[in-house]
């Protein structure tokens, strides 16, 4: 569906100079510095995946998924969504992709939301059954009936993202780019729009591409993610491949019926050499390689001996996964 080859953007800017004299002298120069934001990126990504594509600030995603819907021309490199080279074809590409931003929106500010969706449907040439079922399923995971008639700009967050997706799916896009869905939403209305993403992938097969901050999205939606940091690639795989090689240490907190036997514990480092142990506000957290040793050997050893009033398990999120590659801890 996607083939990324080789990929790279480069900016031309203008050289700076330090103080007020160089600010003149800069406006006048015409030397100026080669800015990397895209440097040699390859991937495929296939049809029906959702795929995170996730990188720091100023890593250079966003400009990779500009060239991807073809509002960038590469450097160098070649990119093919769907047979087609986007920024070649771009009329065309545009049948093919949606767009969702979550800090902007493609919706007609001061039209009610139904005048939005018929709108679209004239633009992207949808034929009266097709829109009438799109609408049907979008109606029914995206609960978008109590406020069809509302003006977009009397929306709130929640219901203007839920729109947006409506709004980005409502041609059957074969890749929709979704850039930060879910920022500034509810824990409630949050897990309503990724339900929402997961059935539209699941009933249409449509490949999403993902990007976020917020790592709860990709844990949520993504089998696969990709991280890019200052322009290179620099992780490409799955999830869980992902959480075995880096996430293998994992945390066990347990608190005794006698604080007497918090230093008792100890005796658990003598099961495998990964094993940590130290006390944290009255409770022994046990810090231990998953890959070497199992968590219910771990406890079933301790309350064999000891009375435990209390425990609870915390793997490696891939947050902290994440924090690591990038500071090249792993």
């Amino acid at each position: 569906m996607i083939e990324v080859q080789h990929l790279k953007k480069e900016f031309k800017m203008n050289k700076k100079y330090p103080g007020f004299k160089g600010a003149i002298k800069s406006f006048f120069s015409k030397e100026y510095t080669i800015k990397k934001a895209v440097d040699d990126i390859s991937f495929k990504i296939n049809d029906g995946e959702i795929v995170g594509y996730i990188g720091a600030n100023g890593a250079g995603k966003s400009t990779t998924i500009k060239m991807m819907t073809g509002i960038l021309t590469p450097t160098s490199g070649k990119i093919i969504v769907n047979g087609k080279v986007p920024y070649e074809n771009r009329q065309e590409n545009a049948k093919d992709i949606g767009v969702v931003f979550g800090q902007k929106t493609q919706l007609w500010w001061d039209l009610p939301l139904s005048e939005t969706f018929s709108l679209l449907k004239e633009i992207y040439n949808i034929s009266d059954n097709q829109y009438n079922e799109r609408m049907k399923f979008l109606n029914e995971i995206l609960e978008l009936e109590p406020f069809m008639l509302s003006p977009v700009r009397t929306l709130s967050l929640g219901q203007r993202m839920r729109a947006d997706l409506a709004a980005a799916f409502i041609h059957n896009p074969k890749v929709i780019y979704l850039d930060e869905p879910t920022i500034g939403l509810d824990v409630v209305v949050k897990d309503n729009v990724r339900k929402a993403i997961k059935l539209m992938n699941e009933n249409y097969g449509t490949t999403m591409i993902l990007t976020t901050h917020d790592l709860n999205d990709i844990e949520e939606l993504c089998n696969r993610i990709i991280i890019i940091d200052n322009g290179k690639l620099i992780y490409d795989g799955d999830l869980t491949d992902i959480k075995t090689k880096y996430g293998y240490m994992t945390n066990i907190a347990m608190q005794f019926k006698n604080n007497a036997d918090i230093e008792k514990c100890r005796f658990i480092k003598e099961l495998d050499s990964s094993i940590e142990v130290w006390n944290e506000h009255h409770k022994t957290i046990i810090s231990f390689n998953k890959n070497n040793i199992s968590s219910t050997d771990i406890i079933g050893k301790v309350m064999g001996k000891l009375d435990v009033l209390d425990f609870s398990i915390k793997e490696t999120s891939i947050e902290e996964i994440v924090k690591k590659i990038y500071k090249n801890e792993v």
